[in-house]
């Protein structure tokens, strides 16, 4: 196994780095934000005097551009707010953004059963972890994942996978249907 870096070239990946980075640069306590992704070209094409401030990986064949989403409806939770959203077909993917707190597996177990109560627990807890997770998802079922912790708040730290937040990827993927 390398630890060398190596370069990011497919187009979801790209556009999950730098959805992550743009919500990462407002900083922590945000609440949860969704965006389109769509092919870049075509967006250049309806909009281009987007096309100046692109970046070199913009250009390259597939590319996608992420469009924040305002308003959101109202909604208890994701699942819910997720259920509510459905996609015009020009729009090739989606991303989600949002923060969670988590424990170690063995504080998880002592939690109290009372859900108001076990909020303030791990509100609480000494070993939390705060993380902001980024996912993304194409029509054609592709996913990426991206997690940032607090206490390691780099660019340079953020771990990329395709199953970190299954739950999120099966609904996200459920927007397309």
């Amino acid at each position: 196994m390398s630890h060398e870096p190596r370069p990011v070239t497919d187009p979801l990946t790209l556009a999950a780095l730098d959805t992550e980075r743009h919500v990462s640069r407002s900083g922590w306590d945000q609440p949860v934000r969704l965006f389109a992704l769509v092919p870049t070209a075509d967006l250049v094409v309806r909009e281009p005097q987007l096309a100046e401030g692109l970046a070199a990986h913009d250009a390259v064949a597939g590319a996608l551009s992420a469009v924040e989403q305002e308003d959101l409806p109202d909604a208890d939770d994701i699942e819910d707010l997720l259920a509510r959203i459905a996609w015009p077909e020009q729009v090739t993917g989606c991303a989600l953004a949002v923060e969670r707190v988590v424990l170690p597996p063995a504080a998880e177990r002592d939690l109290p059963e009372d859900p108001d109560e076990a909020r303030r627990a791990v509100a609480e807890h000494p070993d939390r972890s705060d993380v902001r997770l980024v996912v993304a998802v194409t029509r054609d079922g592709a996913a990426r994942c991206l997690l940032r912790q607090r206490a390691h708040d780099s660019d340079d730290q953020v771990a990329l996978g395709e199953d970190i937040a299954p739950g999120i990827v099966h609904a996200l993927r459920a927007t397309f249907d």
